[in-house]
């Protein structure tokens, strides 16, 4: 290779990274998880959930337990932690439907057992009436949860010796159970609330934080030519999971949208007044479309890693692969980071990132053209990459695109002004 071509490499965004292909052992993937937990992506998501979830059910038990010395502490508990959910108003909206399946399973236990005592024909009648409230729609996911307590009733009501006992064991049920969402509301609210405004970018850059973290993974290891089974089922596998970030993205566009209807700033500020956060759920649109590509290429990988044969054709296609995935990853770091404030300057360093891309995907292509079984040879798993790559650059593009619309589109309604063309 002359100084030229030697030059030319170390420019490259693969190489230009730095970063290496990371260790498959056990220990070093641990690390790894915890390393990506740092950034806005599903690991701290799950590590946030796993904390405020132990935070509550723990408030809540020393309440029944310590406190209270309730007979089934541990109903106050489980209702905490099913309140955690992505969203404050999702935790408000579970807890009244929870509290109304739970409150009507208690009931017709309660009903149906001093009526018809405690037998088998009452434990019929509860599970057919329960199973019938269940479906009501108004309580939505939390349906299932009027035969559970239902079942749950009548085995505390069963071992009761008395009326009042009876009486008093489904009170507890209820006062538990309010405790529970009570307590999981509260944490959800006061601890690192998930509810807030600029939710549609945090899902953004969830989303974005995740698929940088993979294509950063990747690139390394094909720019080295460290290509194997348990590293590419280990990308593939990462990709199938993208699909729970995806939901959650969109599920954070929404709390930003259900925070600005709700949110009485919107009547002080004419900023949050014009905000309709089209643009975040077209990129989110966007990155799922990326996602699915991704997932092609990694499944693609993993399918055919017997079949890349070592020699200099394979070690030049898998360079240039790695240049094009590397400088995906830089829009995507760039997505990461995504700030309203700085909105319009990130647009426009996004479509010359996507040029810079398109360049790459472009100089992967007119290599190829050189390698001729690439084109002839149907077998070959190349061609099949060369056509996936192209895809990615493309939804890459077309996320950059609609994103660099979006600002045109808001500062132009907004009554902003900015210079520049719609489009990258």
């Amino acid at each position: 290779m002359g100084s030229e071509d030697a030059a030319d490499a170390r420019q490259r965004p693969s190489a230009r990274s730095g970063r290496q292909p990371p260790s498959l052992n056990l220990g070093s993937r641990i690390g790894q998880w915890f390393r990506r937990a740092g950034s806005d992506g599903h690991e701290r998501h799950t590590l946030l959930m796993i904390g405020k979830s132990t935070l509550a059910a723990t408030i809540a038990w020393v309440i029944s337990y310590s406190v209270l010395s309730a007979q089934a502490p541990a109903f106050a508990p489980f209702s905490a932690v099913l309140m955690i959910q992505v969203t404050v108003y999702q935790s408000f909206s579970q807890a009244l439907r929870y509290l109304g399946a739970v409150g009507a399973g208690v009931a017709v236990q309660g009903i149906v057992g001093f009526v018809a005592g405690p037998n088998l024909v009452t434990f019929v009648l509860v599970a057919v009436i329960a199973l019938v409230i269940g479906r009501w729609p108004r309580l939505g996911s939390q349906g299932s949860q009027v035969v559970t307590a239902a079942f749950f009733a009548f085995a505390l009501y069963i071992t009761a010796t008395s009326t009042m006992e009876r009486a008093a064991q489904l009170g507890w049920i209820i006062a538990l159970v309010a405790i529970g969402c009570t307590v999981g509301v509260l944490v959800n609210l006061l601890v690192v609330p998930p509810m807030r405004f600029r939710s549609a970018e945090y899902g953004v850059r969830s989303l974005a934080q995740s698929v940088c973290d993979l294509l950063t993974d990747i690139h390394p290891a094909l720019r080295e030519g460290e290509l194997d089974e348990d590293r590419t089922r280990q990308w593939r596998r990462r990709a199938n999971r993208m699909e729970g970030t995806v939901a959650q993205a969109r599920s954070a566009v929404r709390t930003a949208e259900e925070s600005v209807y709700y949110n009485p700033r919107k009547l002080l500020s004419r900023q949050y007044r014009r905000h309709t956060f089209t643009g975040y759920a077209g990129v989110v649109d966007a990155l799922e479309r990326v996602s699915y590509q991704l997932a092609s290429v990694t499944r693609t990988l993993d399918m055919s890693v017997s079949e890349t044969g070592e020699g200099p054709r394979r070690t030049e296609f898998l360079g240039h692969y790695a240049d094009l995935l590397a400088a995906l990853a830089e829009i995507t770091e760039e997505l990461s980071a995504i700030d309203e404030s700085r909105l319009v300057e990130q647009a426009r360093h996004l479509c010359s990132l996507a040029e810079q891309a398109r360049n790459y995907a472009q100089r992967l292509s007119d290599g190829a053209e050189d390698i001729e079984f690439l084109v002839t040879d149907r077998s070959s798993p190349y061609g099949t990459l060369l056509v996936e790559a192209a895809r990615l650059q493309e939804e890459f593009q077309h996320t950059c695109d609609l994103l660099q619309r979006s600002v045109d589109r808001e500062y132009s309604t907004g009554g902003g002004s900015r210079k520049g063309s719609a489009g990258c």
